[in-house]
């Protein structure tokens, strides 16, 4: 029966039925469905969904994602969304919002807080502990242990188990295999406590471990236990659903095999016993007796190691089997155990150096300050970039055709972290043998007159001061220094600075350099991607226009590409577009290069680009981590669709119909929509929009959804009407509601603010109290005599007031000194 229910947990294991691979199990119910499902005494895992909160959200995440898992323990999962039909009691009491129960037999079983059911391992493995409390024991002293065992003692094996927290992978993997095996066994739970002394473990020890307890009384060659104690034996793998089914099949055994012919005969180990050693005892027939006592004493030193054979023939040596001649038992072990206790050693090191690390990354502010840490031991290999100094980096500058530039400082997390994608990238450049690029850097920490530097100065390459690190700039001999706005990844960085490699604009005389333009791959490098590209039409290249174009195009360069056309080509494409010279044609890399936009030559640069960035901009573009500081820089109030991840083509075609859809209602909207930007977030490919979306409504709601948000005149935040279909013309009637003030919002922003991590410490003036040798406490005699007789004046000019007045007038000279 035991190895039939083995198999089931290998099955479930392994995902059961493939046919539910793709389908969650997580059910949203309605208060009818959850009284119906209650009352039929199913176990159900419920969460009662009130407000969403960036830690919601990521809960709701892994609950769907522990739905399935625990559907093959016969155990519900499911929410109810108390804002669209509450639920009495639960959906009334705020104190329950941080809360998940467990319904068993048509009533409330247990609640179980958020901070333990964080992620798939705590939710499977608290919901099973619960379920198996008869099955799974907790004991925390020796006493306790011990009155387990007598309890169990000729009746059943136990199978102890320690953790060093619940909720973990480890306590997990317990559960699932005591589901399986709790009939056949009495499992035991332990976290810590006087049980770990008697079972030789220190418990600052983070490994977890697993006893076999022999408490039944062994049909093989065990004799009766006269030991109050069940002999145990550990197990010596890691603790895993695979290891612990294997080790309790091992557990089940022969003791000791006795066989008849030579060990090169007898066939491996067969399932479930594959890849165990086995170990071979000769026997001879005038001590048979003593050596089955010897195998048996052998053997239970052994039990979970090795299995145990007793051969009764004399040895026929051959090269299949290894032959070894050992005085005693001891010399058997250490076969086995050496290798082990390397392996242990080694272990609590890394234990330790874990420990170590873990209490440093805990004092640190961010991920990026912690990422930084732990590669604190890996010096950058910094040759494939300059160093510049004060010497010599304006004749760096002037001797290269592109300068890219990072002003940093050794000691900020973030600075390091750029200062490593800026190798990456300079090694693929180099590797792609790009050679015209001079990729550098600049420590500010030791640098400072450098990074000071005036804008306007005569400098040959003059920049802004820096006054916020990390800072990437792009120099180009006898061209004003170019500040990088854009991420600050090695992707990113690479692209601009490949695109940045090509002249801006970069001027075309024939019609193949110009089809080459707008349709080639700008380089091998960046095979795949599509830039925008802009043309600029002029009779000549003395043209008014044409320095405007050259400006704006130069204010482009590594963004976007840019290309001139003067003279007979010029007024050709002019003729085959249908526009008059001279003109600007704008590419986008979302249309048909044979569809461009035609702008005007305006009479400034700063016109001119404005006008090239409004005809790039996708009139439904996809909002993603990288590209939304540049929208949100805009400063356009967000119509903002949000579509959930599909699971099949259908769900495709039905998201791309949404999208569809709102772009009719930017085209139907003609100038009334220009105050607001369209666009949307797809939660499968931006996981990190279900936090905002959670934020901006308090809750969940169903999918797709529409809202608009950060409007310039509030905070408001309006949710298009859940369940209604989203069609352009009712979409504009929504927007005309809240124009006109008839719509209520749905919520509102939460203030933008950003404390500090950790409390401000005025280092200086705490210098100045403490230190005996600070330069506060060591200014001239002269000043601290002026500041006595300044300090005598003030004391009679106090007296004074005082006697005029029974009130103290107020100091107006006070200054309130803020550090930032």
């Amino acid at each position: 029966m035991w190895m039939c229910m083995a198999a089931l947990l290998l099955w479930m294991k392994s995902g059961g039925c493939t046919e539910r691979a793709n389908t969650s199990e997580l059910v949203e119910y309605t208060a009818l469905d959850f009284y119906e499902k209650l009352h039929s005494g199913k176990m159900m895992f419920i969460y009662f969904e009130q407000k969403v909160s960036p830690t919601i959200s990521l809960f709701l995440v892994e609950l769907e994602m522990s739905a399935e898992v625990l559907h093959d323990y016969g155990v519900l999962v499911g929410k109810v969304n108390c804002n669209k039909e509450p639920v009495q009691t639960y959906c009334t009491d705020e104190r329950l919002l941080h809360s998940a129960f467990l319904f068993r037999g048509g009533k409330e079983f247990l609640g179980l807080d958020l901070d333990t059911v964080f992620d798939v391992n705590s939710i499977v493995s608290e919901v099973l502990f619960a379920i198996l409390r008869e099955e799974v024991r907790y004991v925390h002293t020796d006493a306790d242990l011990l009155a387990m065992e007598k309890a169990v003692r000729g009746q059943k094996n136990i199978v102890l188990g320690y953790v060093r927290s619940l909720g973990t992978q480890e306590h997990r993997s317990m559960m699932e295999t005591a589901y399986v095996y709790g009939s056949i066994y009495q499992f035991i739970l332990i976290t810590g406590g006087p049980v770990l002394k008697h079972l030789g473990v220190n418990e600052s020890s983070h490994s977890s471990q697993v006893w076999f307890l022999h408490c039944r009384v062994h049909s093989g060659f065990m004799t009766p236990m006269t030991s109050e104690r069940c002999p145990l034996t550990r197990m010596r793998k890691p603790l895993s659903v695979l290891s612990l089914h294997s080790f309790l099949q091992l557990m089940e055994a022969p003791l000791v095999s006795e066989v008849y012919k030579d060990p090169s005969m007898v066939p491996p180990p067969q399932f479930p016993y594959q890849q165990t050693p086995q170990v071979f005892l000769f026997s001879r027939p005038e001590t048979a007796h003593l050596d089955l006592d010897t195998a048996t004493t052998l053997a239970w030193r052994l039990r979970g190691i090795a299995l145990v054979l007793l051969v009764h023939r004399l040895p026929e040596k051959s090269l299949e089997v290894k032959y070894l001649h050992l005085h005693n038992l001891d010399e058997v072990m250490e076969l086995f155990t050496l290798q082990e206790k390397e392996a242990e050693e080694e272990e609590d090191e890394e234990e330790g150096e874990d420990e170590e690390e873990d209490s440093d990354l805990a004092k640190l502010d961010d991920e990026i300050a912690a990422s930084v840490y732990k590669t604190r031991g890996s010096f950058l290999d910094i040759d494939s970039i300059t160093q510049l100094t004060s010497d010599n980096f304006h004749t760096a500058v002037a001797q290269n055709s592109l300068t890219v530039v990072l002003f940093y400082l050794k000691w900020d997390a973030v600075s390091m972290a750029v200062l490593n994608s800026l190798i990456e990238v300079a090694e693929r450049l180099e590797d792609s043998e790009v050679d015209n690029v001079q990729m550098s850097s600049v420590d500010c920490g030791e640098w400072t007159d450098l990074c000071a530097a005036q804008s306007g100065s005569s400098l040959p390459a003059p920049f802004k001061p820096i006054t916020a690190f990390p800072s990437v700039w792009v120099f180009h001999p006898q061209v004003s220094a170019r500040h990088y706005s854009g991420m600050l990844g090695s992707e990113a960085l690479h692209r601009f600075i490949v695109l940045s490699c090509s002249a801006s604009p970069t001027l075309l005389t024939t019609e193949e350099e110009v089809a080459s333009f707008l349709q080639g791959v700008p380089h091998p490098e960046l095979a795949g991607y599509k830039p925008d590209r802009v043309l600029g039409l002029f009779q000549s290249p003395t043209h008014a226009g044409a320095p405007v174009f050259t400006e704006a195009a130069e204010s482009l360069r590594g963004e976007v590409l840019t290309g001139l056309l003067t003279d007979g080509l010029a007024e050709k494409w002019a003729a085959d577009h249908s526009v008059d010279l001279p003109a600007v044609l704008a590419f986008p890399s979302w249309r048909t290069p044979t569809r461009p936009s035609t702008l005007p030559v305006s009479s400034s640069a700063k016109e001119l680009l404005s006008h090239i960035h409004t005809a790039l901009l996708h009139p439904m573009p996809e909002l993603t981590v990288e590209n939304l500081p540049s929208f949100f820089s805009l400063g356009k109030a967000l119509l903002l669709l949000f579509v959930g991840e599909e699971e099949d083509e259908i769900g495709r075609r039905q998201n791309q119909a949404l999208v569809e859809e709102m772009g009719r209602v930017v085209e139907l909207g003609d100038g009334r929509i220009d105050r607001y930007l369209a666009c949307w977030i797809h939660l499968g490919r931006t996981p990190a929009g279900m936090s905002v979306l959670g934020s901006y409504l308090g809750s969940m709601p169903p999918l797709p959804a529409l809202v608009l948000t950060h409007l310039p005149t509030g905070g408001e935040i309006y949710q298009y009407p859940p369940n209604t279909p989203i069609v352009a013309l009712s979409v504009l009637q929504w927007l005309q509601r809240i124009e006109d003030k008839t719509e209520s919002p749905a919520g509102m922003l939460g203030e933008d603010s950003w404390p500090p991590a950790v409390k401000f410490y005025e280092f200086l003036k705490i210098m100045d109290t403490q230190e005996p040798g600070s330069a506060r406490q060591q200014a001239p005699e002269e000043e601290e005599e002026d500041e006595e007789e300044e300090n005598m004046e003030d004391d009679s000019t106090s007296e004074e007031g005082t006697d005029s007045s029974s009130s103290p007038a107020p100091d107006a000279t006070t200054n309130t000194h803020s550090e930032l």
